[in-house]
């Protein structure tokens, strides 16, 4: 196996665990991990497009759309018609939640500081420094038909 194998299960197997484990903190609120995503989201700047929402969260315009159908119909957040193009969506964090996202990011809190518990300080700024780097090299790739940028052999020489 390749390092670039390794880290990328790596990745893989470190998401898909944190992932089911705040599926597992949020279930009895009917919420989920991606869900919750959009809540803190919005609950930093509400009144954005579900296109913004949907690059802010990394996911794709059709799956933000079906988790806001679901976080709609039970009250957490409002669609509005954009007064500024007749075809995009504003999506607001309602009252109620607004109020359910304090309550689940306190109890999310636990599972954030298990998380963060294993690092010394410097370790988490620079593993969010290392994460930063794959998600922009990765997204760039993305951008340009997958194909690698530019420098990665030099990447594949030191691994």
């Amino acid at each position: 196996m390749t390092t670039g194998h390794n880290i990328a299960m790596g990745l893989r197997a470190a998401y898909l665990s944190m992932h089911r484990q705040t599926n597992s903190y949020l279930a009895p609120h009917n919420i989920t991990a991606d869900q919750f995503v959009l809540m803190a989201l919005l609950s930093e700047q509400d009144r954005i497009s579900q296109q913004q929402l949907a690059r802010r969260a990394n996911s794709d315009p059709n799956t933000i759309r079906a988790m806001l159908v679901l976080l709609e119909n039970q009250g957490l957040v409002r669609r509005q018609p954009n007064p500024l193009d007749g075809r995009a969506y504003s999506i607001i964090l309602t009252h109620t939640g607004r109020q359910t996202y304090t309550k689940l990011s306190e109890q999310i809190h636990t599972l954030q500081n298990q998380l963060l518990n294993l690092f010394q300080l410097n370790e988490a700024e620079t593993l969010i420094e290392f994460l930063d780097r794959i998600s922009e090299a990765m997204t760039h790739s993305e951008n340009h038909l997958g194909r690698p940028q530019s420098g990665t052999s030099d990447i594949k020489s030191k691994c």
